[in-house]
C-alpha cells in the first residue's frame, strides 16, 4: 500500500478543521439544543425527580406508570393520533384547494388572497376563545343558524364527539400559511407543461393529476411533515377550548384538569405539562415526551420514504 504523503495528509488535516470551523456554529446549535435535551429526557425517564431534590434511580417504574397505570395516556394519546391524521389531511387538503382557486381567479385575487390569510394571523388563544364563543351550543350564532335552516345543532366544545372536529374547524380556518406556500408551488409550474397535456386532449382532473401534482409533490410532503410535528405539539388550542368551554378561565385559584369534554380534547403535549410543571412529576413526563418524540420521527420517516410519501420515485 502505498504511504500518504506527509504534506497530503497535512493538507487533509487542514482542510478538515476548516470545514468543521464552518459548520461548528450549527454543531453548537445541534448539541446544546438537540442532544443534550434528549439525552436529559431519556435519563431523567429513568430517575424519580420532582425539580427540588435530588433525582435518585426509578429503573422502568416511570415507563410502567405511564402505559399501565396513568389513566389520561392511552386517551391522549388517541386524541393526538386522530388529529395528526384528520387536522393535518384536511389542512393540506383545503390549503391546496384554496390556493388552486385563488390562482385561477381574474379578478379579485389581492382581496381573497388578504381574506384567506388573516385568520392565520390571529392570536391562538383569542382565535380560540371567539370560536368557543361562536360555536355555543346555547348562545353562539352559529348553532342558531343551523336551527333556523332545520339543521341538528351539534355541542360543539360541550360534546366529546365533536370537540376534536371543532378544533380541526379552527385549525382549517386558518390555513392561510399553507395557502401561501400552495400558491407559490402552483404558479412556480411550468405553463408548457399545461399547453402540452391540452393538446394532447387532458381534461382539468387529468392536467391536476398528471402535470401539477408531480411538480408540487415536495411541497405536499414539506406541508405534511411540518404539519405533523406542529399537531404532535398541539398544546394551546385544546387547552383554552375546554377551559372556556367548561367555564373555568380567569381565575388562577380554579384547578383544571385538561381534556374537557370528558377528555376529548386531551393531547400529549398537556400531559408533559401537567405531570411535569403541576404534578412535579419529571419522570413520567419524560416518557410522554419521548413517545411524542418517537412518534414525531416515525410519522416523518414514513412520509419521507420515496416509495410511500407523496416524493416521485426518480433517481
Amino acid at each position: 500500500m502505498t504511504a500518504i504523503h506527509p504534506l497530503l495528509k497535512a493538507k487533509r488535516r487542514k482542510s478538515t478543521l476548516r470545514t468543521l470551523g464552518f459548520i461548528s456554529p450549527w454543531l453548537i446549535g445541534f448539541s446544546v439544543f438537540f442532544v443534550y435535551p434528549l439525552l436529559s429526557t431519556l435519563y431523567f425517564s429513568f430517575m424519580n425527580y420532582d425539580g427540588f431534590n435530588a433525582p435518585t434511580f426509578a429503573g422502568a417504574k416511570n415507563w410502567s406508570y405511564v402505559f399501565n397505570d396513568y389513566p389520561l395516556f392511552w386517551p391522549a394519546l388517541r386524541n393526538t393520533l386522530w388529529l395528526v391524521i384528520v387536522m393535518v389531511t384536511l389542512r393540506v387538503v383545503f390549503g391546496l384547494g384554496i390556493g388552486l382557486l385563488i390562482t385561477k381567479i381574474k379578478t379579485g385575487a389581492g382581496f381573497f388572497r388578504t381574506a384567506f390569510y388573516l385568520p392565520y394571523l390571529a392570536p391562538p388563544v383569542a382565535a380560540t376563545m371567539a370560536f368557543v364563543f361562536l360555536l355555543n351550543p346555547g348562545t353562539g350564532p352559529v348553532n342558531h343558524i343551523l336551527e333556523s335552516v332545520g339543521i341538528p345543532t351539534p355541542g360543539w366544545f360541550t360534546d366529546p364527539t365533536w370537540s376534536k372536529p371543532a378544533l380541526t374547524v379552527l385549525a382549517v380556518w386558518g390555513i392561510g400559511d399553507l395557502m401561501v406556500i400552495f400558491m407559490a408551488a402552483l404558479l412556480d409550474v411550468p405553463r408548457d407543461q399545461y399547453e402540452a397535456a391540452e393538446l394532447d386532449g387532458a381534461g382539468p382532473w387529468a392536467r391536476f393529476r398528471f402535470v401539477t401534482l408531480p411538480n408540487i409533490s415536495p411541497i405536499i410532503t414539506f406541508a405534511v411533515v411540518t404539519g405533523v410535528i406542529q399537531t404532535m405539539q398541539y398544546y394551546t388550542q385544546p387547552l383554552v377550548a375546554g377551559k372556556v368551554a367548561s367555564g373555568i378561565i380567569g381565575n388562577s385559584g380554579q384547578q383544571f384538569e385538561p381534556g374537557y369534554p370528558d377528555k376529548s380534547t386531551l393531547t400529549l403535549p398537556q400531559l408533559v405539562y401537567n405531570l411535569g410543571f403541576q404534578r412535579f412529576d419529571y419522570g413520567s413526563a419524560c416518557v410522554i415526551a419521548l413517545v411524542l418524540f418517537v412518534l414525531a420521527m416515525a410519522f416523518t420517516a414514513l412520509l419521507m420514504r420515496r416509495r410511500n410519501g407523496f416524493l416521485s420515485a426518480e433517481d
